[in-house]
Parts: C-alpha cells; structure tokens; sequence
C-alpha cells in the first residue's frame, strides 16, 4: 500500500454527540469538526480527559457546522497545544464564536453556583473552559468559501458543500491523492422554513455519514396547526408555552412560524417572549449572510420587531413575574443549560405550564427526561415535581430522517468502499447499516469511540 490515510474516531461513534474524527495524511494532520460530548453522563466525563493524539502535530480542523457537539471541544484543544487554522464557511465561525464565548459563560456561572451551593463533587468545581481559553481559540479562525475547492498541500484538497440544517452547515469533501472522503456533517431537512434544500455528494470512495434519525421517518404534522392548538390551549389554561429551543435555526424557525401565524389571524394575540442572548446574536447572522438562508431583510426585521427579546436576567424575572398567558422561547433546546432552567424552575411544577420540545434530545439529558415521563427534573443541585403537559414537535427536527438521508446519498454515483456509521445510537445505527446495504449494497462499517482504521488512497 503506497499510500494511505489513517482515520481515528475521536467522537459521535456509538453516540450522538462529540464528533471529532482526525485524518492522518503524509501531507497534513486534519480534524473534521471538534465538538464537546453532551448527555450521558459518561459521555460527559470524556471531554475532561485529554485527547489520545498528538495535538500539536495536528495542521487544521475543518468545520462542518457551528454546533457545540461538533465545535464545543475547540478551546480544549488548543489548551492541549493545538496551534493550526480552524477553517469553516464564514457564517459557521459566526456561529462558533458565539456558542463558545456563551458556553465558557455558562461552564464559569456553574461552576461558580456548584461552589457558591456545595453540590459539586469537586473542590472546587472548575469550568470546562474559560472566555480567557476563548479568546485563544478565535484568532486560528479562518473562513472559506462554500463550493470551492481548496488545495492544503499537494494531492490534498478539500470543499465545503450546502448542507442545510443550520446557517453555514456544510459536508466536506475531502481528496487525498485519488481517494475522495466526504464527512456529511449534520445532513438538514427539505423544505425547511428558512433554509435551502441540502446539496448532495456525486462521488465518495470513503463515507463517514450521520445516523441521527437513520431508523426513523419524521410525522406528517401540520406545524402551523400544532402550534395554533397548543397556543389555544394555553390562553384557555392561563398559563404559559415554555419552548426550550436550540438558538442556532431552531429558535429563528420558531420567531418566523409564530409571526407568520399572528401576521394571518390564526393564533390569539399573545406576548412572544424569546430570551436567549444566543439566539439574538444569531439573528444578527441573518441579516449579514442573506445569501445563506431564504428570508428577505424585510422579513427579518419584521419578525424581530413582532417578538419580545429578553437581553438581561432582571428581565427573564419579569417575565415569570407577568401573569399574563405568554409563549416564552428560551436556550437550551435540550435543557442542559441557558435560560430555560430559570423558566423550568419556577414554572415546571404548575398544570398551566405547557413544555413543548422541538428537536432531538440526546440520552442523558433533561429533555430527553421530560420525554419519557420523568415526574421530578432537577435543577440546580434540587428536584422539582413536573405538573406540567410535556410535548413533542418531531418534525421541526433540523435533521434529516432516514428517507432524507438515504435520498442525500443517493447523489453517489460510484460505490464507496467503506462507509462508516457515526452520530447515532446505538439501535439506530444498527437499524440504519441494515436499511443501507438492503437499499445500495455498499459495506457498512459502526466504528467505536477509540477505533482507528487505515484506508488506502491509490
């Protein structure tokens, strides 16, 4: 074998969470996407232990996405030595600035409260990194353009291809000698709301491929008329809809939905409430790249200007304070952290309140909790009784299901000879690897966390 490249599943293997996959060349050392683990508590703890590689002797990570599962562990890195280009499409560095300056505020608050109340294990508790450990990272960034092909080295180039999902969400495409991988990131949805149909790859010799919902097809569901019943419901219980919301796509699909219903009369006037500092930041990614989503400016700052946006804590309190029946739109999506908890803490516990999840809830979390029935939630170091109706909104999901996926890589006009099955669990992925071979007939490779795998490039 004259040449090769040596692919080490650092994350997202047997999970949906922490991808992380690094791509040894004789040319270049690449990471495909640096993000932290979420959920599980196991999972969790890995982010903590240092990465089994040389970091230093890694050249560039290319991003698909601004996610935290696949950004998230950046400030971690070059902590470990990491001192390349950090290269994605400029509306993903955008969106990975500001997740990560907001994270380290988060992991810096926690910390600070888990010591302020002794419910930490650790003495003291530490945050998993600092906006210090931030602004190291943010100076290796650098932004490429979607659809062109870039030469790192000789017989070595890579491109960024529209993957929908979220603003700025690309697959990569990767030629190493005459081998083409390609990373498909998180594959997004057709006929989203905001975003345009995702593009697909006509060649891949080597296929790493998201499974999120790889065993599952999203509902049929009418989104405008959910919406509507639940609002309905609402002002009749005089309560409020609390909807933890991803800040990134989810949170701006959600400002547009409601507008649009209130701009048509379908739903009762009723305050909107969006309180993520994140999710404001982010909007403000949608007037600088319109070229990137399918909004006008015009419907951008109308949509804005119909919603009430919370930018301080002493307005989240006056919030709940309000008594009025209200739609109050809050981070996290997954209530692992941000303002929802505040909201959750004091109002989780009253038949009013209304709790509608909008996108995927990984294992381990709160979200996926209130899913399965939990009758107590904890926040803070305390249990709270949940009294309130739990609801679940599938198909605003920002991932493809399974029929997206198979359609996405139907777009492949060779037959790969590995693919590799990642950002799944378990069940799905096995699921999934049998749905592929039934339909293509290609080899379906499930690495685990750790594996490490030669593949030739002649």
């Amino acid at each position: 074998m004259k040449n090769y490249a040596t692919l080490n599943f650092l994350g997202a293997a047997n999970a949906v969470t922490g991808s992380k996959f690094l791509l040894e060349t004789p040319f270049l050392n690449i990471m495909i996407d640096c993000g932290m683990f979420q959920g599980l508590k196991e999972l969790r703890t890995i982010n903590w232990i240092d990465l089994p590689v040389e970091v230093d002797k890694i050249d560039v990570v290319l991003l698909t996405h601004g996610h935290l599962d696949h950004v998230g562990y950046l400030p971690r890195l070059v902590k470990q030595g990491f001192r390349g280009k950090i290269i994605g499409t400029a509306p993903t560095l955008g969106i990975a600035e500001i997740i990560l300056r907001d994270s380290a505020k988060i992991h810096e608050e926690e910390a600070a409260k888990a010591n302020e109340g002794n419910y930490s294990k650790h003495h003291p508790a530490l945050p998993f990194y600092t906006a210090r450990d931030v602004a190291k990272t943010l100076p290796l960034f650098r932004a490429e353009e979607e659809g062109k092909w870039i030469n790192l080295a000789d017989n070595l180039a890579f491109r960024f291809q529209y993957n929908g999902h979220i603003l700025g969400a690309t697959f990569i495409e990767l030629d190493v000698y005459n081998k083409r991988f390609v990373f498909s990131g998180d594959v997004g949805r057709v006929h989203d709301y905001l975003l345009d149909d995702p593009k697909r790859p006509t060649k891949a010799d080597y296929l790493v491929m998201e499974s999120t919902y790889g065993n599952k097809l999203h509902p049929k569901e009418d989104v405008e008329s959910v919406l509507t019943k639940l609002i309905i419901e609402t002002v009749r219980k005089k309560g409020n809809l609390i909807i933890p919301s991803f800040a990134v796509e989810r949170l701006q699909m959600l400002m547009y939905v409601l507008w649009k219903l209130s701009k048509d009369d379908k739903i009762p006037s009723i305050p909107i409430v969006m309180d993520s500092p994140m999710g404001t930041n982010v909007l403000e990614l949608f007037y600088r790249y319109p070229s990137w989503h399918k909004l006008s400016q015009a419907e951008v700052v109308e949509m804005s200007q119909h919603i009430t946006i919370v930018s301080s804590y002493k307005e989240t309190w006056e919030t709940i304070d309000d008594k009025r029946s209200k739609i109050i739109i809050a981070g996290s999506g997954m209530v692992t952290g941000g303002r929802v908890l505040t909201y959750l803490q004091q109002l989780i516990d009253e038949p009013s309140t209304t709790v509608l999840m909008v996108g995927y809830q990984a294992e381990g979390t709160r979200g996926r909790q209130l899913l399965a029935g939990a009758h107590e939630i904890k926040f803070f170091g305390k249990y709270y009784p949940v009294k309130a109706t739990i609801k679940h909104l599938e198909s605003l999901s920002a991932h493809a299901d399974q029929h997206e996926l198979l359609a996405w890589m139907s777009g492949i006009e060779n037959r790969p000879e590995k693919v590799f099955l990642i950002h799944g669990e378990s069940a799905v992925l096995d699921a999934f690897s049998v749905k592929i071979r039934d339909t293509y007939h290609w080899e379906v490779n499930i690495p685990k966390l750790g594996d490490v795998v030669t593949l030739p490039c002649d």
